[in-house]
């Protein structure tokens, strides 16, 4: 007879494409960058890049794009960009706050692990309540970004959990590689881009509607 498993202790949230909708904002820096630069870009470029390391991003953009930037410049140039976009307006995807809240009032911990820069962050925890996330890993703060598992490893750790006591929940590929690699149990939300199936990880087509019952059944 099969063991039930061990309700999650955690929830660790991605940010762009899965607590917020930040990815048009993103595309809309890219084209703005490199047009003003004398290069090209598709939106098939831009979706290569959802979930992705930001200095990985721009060493892609720096040799698709053809315009002659650091990488490095190339990063903080977008982040002005979408930094200022979101303080205009945080694109929250539509049930993520819902269910976030719905977490918290369970006396549930949640953690942040995104690629996106603190400074990006920030803004977006203001518009929150205060201490909405028990932990923030950021893409700046790690030396090695997804689909490395040291950024879910990182948080697993400083929630003292192990990882597989954490549901972590993904919108890419990149970010679902990264949080199965660390151990944790893992939802994906596919929103711009598709996220093909991978052993021990399931998928919802969206969170609006989605309660803290029905996240944990589809997790076992």
């Amino acid at each position: 007879m099969t063991e039930p498993r061990v309700r999650p202790a955690a929830v660790l949230w991605d940010l762009d494409g899965t607590l917020v909708d930040t990815e048009p904002y993103w595309i809309e820096a890219e084209y703005d960058l490199i047009e003003r630069h004398g290069g090209r870009w598709s939106r098939e470029h831009a979706l290569n890049l959802v979930g992705n390391d930001l200095l990985e991003s721009g060493r892609y953009i720096r040799e698709h794009s053809g315009i002659d930037l650091s990488p490095e410049t190339i990063v903080a140039e977008l982040l002005d960009r979408v930094v200022v976009s979101v303080g205009r307006q945080v694109p929250w995807m539509p049930g993520a706050r819902e269910l976030l809240g719905e977490i918290r009032g369970a006396g549930i911990r949640c953690g942040l692990v995104t690629m996106s820069y603190r400074r990006l962050v920030e803004p977006i925890l203001r518009a929150l309540p205060t201490d909405t996330f028990a932990v923030v890993v950021t893409g700046d703060e790690v030396s090695r970004g997804k689909p490395d598992p040291e950024a879910y490893q990182r948080a697993a750790a400083l929630l003292e959990l192990p990882p597989e006591h954490t549901l972590a929940l993904e919108d890419s590929l990149t970010g679902a590689t990264a949080a199965s690699a660390a151990g944790c149990r893992v939802v994906v939300v596919p929103n711009h881009v598709e996220v093909p199936l991978a052993p021990g990880q399931v998928h919802l087509p969206g969170l609006a509607g989605v309660d803290l019952a029905r996240l944990f059944d589809v997790v076992g």
